[in-house]
C-alpha cells in the first residue's frame, strides 16, 4: 500500500539454499500451525509442531535438529528486521512516521 521505493524482497539478501529452507518451514508451518494465534501460543507448542519438517532438513543436510532451528530462527530474523525497516522506510517517505508516536 505504501511501498512508492522499488525495495528488494526480504529475504533477497539471503542465499538461495537458505531462502529454500526458510520457504520449506514457513509453508509447512502454515498446514501445521494452521489459524493459531502465535502470540497466544506457547512457543513449545509451535516448534513441537515444526519438528517433522526440521527433522526432514536437517537429515538431507546431515546435521542435527538444533542447528536447524537455530538457522531457521536466525534467517526469520533477518528477514522480520527487514520486513520492520521497510516498514519505518514507508511510512517515513509517506510523512506517516509522526503518527506512530500516537500508538
Amino acid at each position: 500500500m505504501f511501498q512508492t521505493t522499488n525495495h528488494s524482497a526480504p529475504a533477497s539478501s539471503l542465499s538461495e539454499e537458505d531462502r529454500n529452507m526458510l520457504s520449506r518451514i514457513n509453508a509447512y508451518a502454515e498446514e501445521a500451525l494452521g489459524d493459531i494465534d502465535p502470540q497466544k501460543t506457547r512457543i513449545s507448542f509451535q516448534l513441537d509442531r515444526l519438528r517433522p519438517i526440521m527433522q526432514e532438513i536437517a537429515d538431507e543436510k546431515g546435521v542435527s535438529l538444533e542447528d536447524i532451528f537455530i538457522k531457521y530462527m536466525d534467517l526469520a530474523s533477518i528477514v522480520s528486521a527487514k520486513q520492520n525497516a521497510m516498514l519505518k522506510e514507508d511510512f517515513d517517505e509517506n510523512g506517516l512516521a509522526d503518527l506512530t508516536k500516537f500508538v
